[in-house]
């Protein structure tokens, strides 16, 4: 279990912002649909400070930047499956990076976590049908798939010479 020093809580608060400016300013939001790289500071919690870090990341970037840049109305179960995004990057990514684990992350991510779960939260948003959600919002579950197993391992190798740099 990660203690929250000084140099901890400072670099959670650096990726939280981060992940508010990707989410909230540099991705593409319809109210069904969202795609850009919010998943990037929240995978990098995971690999450096692992499950619990990286779930506070996730769910303090969702209700700070409801707060402070509303998108639409603030729902708490987005922010539940933003920490149950941090989890599941740091259970798999902290320690090995393998191909293997990043494909257990971006599967249970985008399929079980934003896939069948956030549609649940839009579906009971906006009564919008649960099952023709699904249909809609599986090319963007494709497409941030695709991107996120390109970019993760790309991430996992530059964060150990960042990290010798004095970062």
């Amino acid at each position: 279990m990660s203690r929250f020093t000084t140099r901890t809580l400072t670099v959670m608060a650096l990726l939280t912002a981060l992940e508010i400016v990707l989410s909230r300013f540099l991705s593409i939001s319809t109210p069904y649909t969202k795609i850009g790289f919010a998943f990037v500071p929240v995978a990098v919690a995971g690999i450096l400070l692992g499950p619990l870090c990286a779930g506070v990341v996730g769910a303090l970037a969702d209700v700070l930047g409801a707060v402070l840049f509303p998108i639409g109305a603030y729902f708490p179960g987005f922010t539940l499956t933003a920490f149950l995004m941090g989890l599941c990057y740091g259970l798999f990514l902290k320690g090995k990076q393998s191909f293997p684990r990043i494909l257990g992350a971006v599967a249970v991510h985008q399929l079980v976590l934003s896939l069948l779960l956030n549609s649940l939260w839009i579906s009971v948003l906006y009564g919008s049908p649960y099952r023709p959600l699904l249909l809609t919002r599986l090319p963007q579950c494709a497409i941030l798939s695709a991107v996120q197993l390109a970019l993760i391992p790309l991430i996992a190798q530059l964060l150990p010479r960042l990290r010798g740099r004095g970062a």
